[in-house]
């Protein structure tokens, strides 16, 4: 009984710890201010690059979206950098040099673990650009992106610029609840840095100084591991520069990427994402995350049980409600900024599926390989 009885507590405790840390996220949302960029001349010279390895696919769009960016063309550098690709990717690419798109080609003896960071760096030394901005290769963007993200930081001065980041065009409720739980992670992460304690930041959509990128040493000390050329890359420059992360809260600042198809791909996917947490140097992030995930198997634990117990089992519907309630409050917001509130019809669907995802992936993600572009990384 004393052992149900301290599961009880523990419970209780770790609820109103997620009830609180998700009141934060809600308090940090608000904080950020809907940017409207203000009517003036822009100055900033512009990299965008974008890392691409077998999209052929989806490539030729992505150009296209960005050779149609209003922003001024003279201060506007395209940069491709082809990560050995199979298929056509280069091809394709090298067909936009008459619209002043450049390709870089990698050329690696030896294997990597991070291809990425590699394309990443190696063009960052070849741009001309002060402003870098990366995105993906299988991203959609409308015109005024880059113009909305440079009148930010001129207006601003952040050394470093995270953007939201929205999938589209799903084909199935699978890729659907995907949306619902991505525009989380993204109200998450732009929440953190509105309360001036940032954590998260997607590559898909984002902004840093060129001269900030070489102060914090690059991608040093975090060059071995094949992901968080984004997030681990915002710690160091939040480490670095006091108040110098911004998150630009606009519409027009959106970059839009599809779902994952397949639960195998999600999965994927999400261990790549979550790998990145070993390498936390900031611990209050680490005891978060932990706490966060005890929270969610505290539940699973109480439904378990609660097969013996019924006053486990009422305990974790106390606790699927109190996290139902006030994620809902969150996303409420988010999806509205995202005009997808219709998502959250699903929540209640989702919710206990998604304990199931966090509890697998914060285990899974944190050891072992994963698959990313048809290599095997870790």
């Amino acid at each position: 009984m004393e052992v149900f009885s301290v599961i009880s507590y523990i419970s209780l405790i770790l609820t109103v710890l997620y009830l609180f840390v998700v009141i934060a996220f809600i308090r940090g949302w608000h904080k950020l201010v809907y940017y409207l960029p203000r009517t003036k001349v822009l100055t900033t010279k512009v990299s965008v690059l974008i890392a691409a390895r077998n999209e052929a696919k989806n490539i030729a769009k992505t150009i296209e979206d960005l050779i149609a960016q209003r922003y001024h063309k003279e201060l506007t550098e395209l940069v491709f950098i082809d990560d050995h690709s199979t298929d056509d990717t280069a091809a394709i690419i090298r067909s936009y040099a008459s619209s002043g798109v450049k390709l870089i080609q990698l050329n690696e003896d030896q294997p990597l673990n991070s291809y990425k960071k590699k394309a990443i760096q190696t063009a960052i030394a070849a741009a001309s650009g002060s402003l870098i901005v990366t995105t993906d290769a299988d991203c959609r963007m409308g015109p005024d992106w880059l113009s909305t993200i440079v009148s930010f930081y001129e207006e601003y001065n952040y050394k470093m610029i995270s953007s939201p980041v929205a999938y589209f065009e799903e084909k199935s409720f699978f890729e659907r609840a995907q949306t619902l739980e991505f525009l989380y992670l993204i109200g998450l992460g732009a929440s953190t840095i509105g309360n001036k304690k940032p954590s998260t930041c997607n590559g898909a959509n984002l902004a840093y100084e060129r001269d900030a990128f070489y102060e914090v040493g690059g991608f040093r000390g975090i060059d071995d591991l094949a992901s968080g050329d984004d997030e681990l890359l915002l710690h160091k420059m939040a480490a670095r520069f006091e108040n110098g992360i911004g998150f630009l809260k606009n519409e027009d600042a959106v970059v839009y990427t599809h779902p994952k198809a397949t639960l195998k791909g999600f999965i994927q996917q999400r261990k790549r994402w979550a790998s990145k947490s070993t390498r936390y140097k900031n611990k209050s992030i680490i005891v978060l995350g932990v706490c966060i995930w005890l929270f969610n198997l505290s539940i699973l634990v109480n439904l378990g049980v609660g097969i013996f117990n019924g006053f486990y089992f009422k305990l974790a519907l106390v606790q699927l409600l109190a996290k139902m309630v006030v994620e809902f409050i969150f996303l409420y917001d988010v999806t509205a900024f995202a005009k997808r509130k219709n998502l959250l019809m699903m929540l209640p669907v989702l919710n206990l599926m998604h304990i199931l995802y966090i509890v697998y992936i914060g285990i899974a993600g944190n050891s072992g390989k994963y698959n990313w572009k048809d290599r095997m990384v870790k």
